[in-house]
């Protein structure tokens, strides 16, 4: 078996594809969850903590006497710590969004577990059936 032939036979595999689909959507949830954060939630949470702007929460530390995160990025070294709050808070709600996502998920493959076949019926059973058939056929 050629290389070729073993890499599309590994690329056609059910559990890569559906890796991959999950990386992409993933990916664009990741934005979504970005935008949630950074547009709603946090102004929310600056606005309950005196209107303060967590992204511009920072400590410099080469001495930098700007205003702004971006400014003190530009003039050297700083500790962003609200910068981190605003990712540590995207990442807590993404990792509950996806842990509802997959309880929900196991909670429906749990209802639709296939029925089990019915038991075979004993000998008895079967002999019953025939003698009862064999006198309704008389």
């Amino acid at each position: 078996m050629g290389f070729a032939s073993e890499f599309r036979q590994f690329a056609i595999k059910g559990n890569v594809v559906d890796l991959a689909v999950g990386v992409i959507i993933g990916g664009a949830f990741g934005k979504i969850v970005d935008s949630l954060v950074g547009d709603i939630i946090m102004p929310l949470v600056s606005r309950v903590f005196g209107g303060l702007d967590f992204s511009n929460y920072f400590v410099p530390l080469a001495g930098q006497t700007a205003t702004t995160l971006a400014e003190a990025k530009k003039m050297g070294a700083v500790f962003a710590y609200g910068n981190f709050l605003t990712v540590a808070l995207n990442f807590l709600i993404l990792a509950f969004v996806i842990f509802l996502m997959v309880k929900q998920i196991n909670r429906l493959r749990r209802h639709e577990a296939p029925a089990a076949a019915p038991p075979a019926d004993p000998e008895e059973v079967r002999l019953l059936r025939e003698i009862r058939d064999a006198i309704r056929a008389r």
